[in-house]
């Protein structure tokens, strides 16, 4: 059995016949393939419909919710069905298929699925061949060489041909490459899939290669970071032979504007027009900020959007120049282009 056909074949059995027969997924594997351009005209679309674009993301983990999160702030207008990996869109042909978010990198780079969320780290391990859209900026973590504190290791180089476990045996692998030499000879990778942490205490490794967050399982442990292999975060990636190129950027910019929405707030105030140039150093927006003339013509109104975590420090520098009425307005979603 194909390795990679399981999870999808898996999915229609759960699904049943009347609702997935005619899913893009179950089609992939019946030999069928994308046909041009999707019609965009309709309000609704038929979940039945083959054309339909196919976004993976991960079912589970530290990743799904905040992706949940963004795909409900983007707009994304569907409703999984309980105990199904399936969810169609009502208001955009596409289809939201639940995978572990190991093997979505593959599925995209196999074209099984058009577009996938999932980690840096997994799509560089798994040497996958997909274009990276966007980075999301959540998610973000580090995959780090560790070891024990009392083994008072303080250079990679140290453990170069010793016993390394990890669940990433590609980086780790391309990673010591480059330390190995004919006197320590070739590192022993070991490859588990969870647990990593406990493999020193257990005697089963002199370090180990894992995703590193806050720290706080790495030294409840007892490790310490040696090195950084690689800095990850969430990215979104597509199938480069996809003909869904419209959806795909109408789901790229739904994204990116919601992730700019997240990021800043639109700020408002009245300055004296004597101050203006001053102010508008404070706040020069994303491009520049809009001034709006009022009936006192000593007296203008400027918005300008500004970032979520410096606003307060923005509004107090306003006030020092002398602006009133200064709001602060939450953004929902945006489009504020490339």
């Amino acid at each position: 059995m194909h390795f990679h056909t399981l999870p999808l074949r898996r999915m229609a059995a759960l699904a049943g016949a009347s609702l997935v027969a005619g899913v893009a997924v179950a089609q992939c594997h019946q030999g069928y393939q994308h046909t041009g351009r999707t019609k965009m005209s309709a309000s609704k679309f038929d979940p039945k419909d083959p054309n339909r674009l196919l976004l993976a993301v991960p079912k589970k983990g530290r990743m799904h919710a905040a992706i949940i999160d963004m795909l409900n702030g983007s707009g994304f207008d569907y409703k999984r069905p309980e105990r199904l990996d399936i969810a169609h869109c009502r208001d955009l042909p596409v289809s939201i298929v639940f995978l572990p978010a190991a093997d979505i990198a593959t599925y995209v780079s196999d074209g099984n699925v058009d577009l996938g969320i999932t980690g840096e780290d997994i799509v560089a391990e798994s040497g996958a061949n997909v274009n990276v859209l966007m980075e999301l900026g959540f998610g973000k973590c580090r995959l780090s060489l560790q070891a024990p504190k009392q083994a008072n290791i303080t250079d990679a180089k140290q453990l170069a041909g010793k016993r390394i476990v990890t669940s990433f045996p590609a980086l780790t692998e391309a990673f010591f490459k480059k330390f190995e030499t004919e006197e320590t000879g070739k590192t022993n990778i070991k490859c588990i899939s969870g647990s990593v942490e406990a493999a020193c205490g257990l005697g089963l490794a002199d370090g180990i290669v894992d995703l590193v967050e806050t720290g706080t399982t790495m030294r409840a442990a007892g490790l310490e970071e040696i090195s950084t292999v690689l800095n990850t975060q969430c990215v979104l990636i597509s199938n480069p032979q996809s003909k869904h190129n419209e959806l795909i950027e109408i789901v790229r910019r739904r994204l990116a504007g919601y992730l700019t929405a997240s990021r800043f707030v639109m700020i408002t105030y009245n300055v004296h027009r004597a101050a203006l140039k001053e102010a508008s150093l404070i706040t020069p927006g994303k491009r520049s900020p809009s001034i709006v003339s009022l009936e006192d013509s000593n007296w203008v109104a400027v918005n300008a959007l500004v970032e979520k975590k410096r606003a307060a420090g923005v509004m107090d520098e306003l006030e020092r120049i002398g602006a009133t009425d200064i709001l602060t307005t939450q953004l929902h979603s945006s489009r504020m282009g490339d």
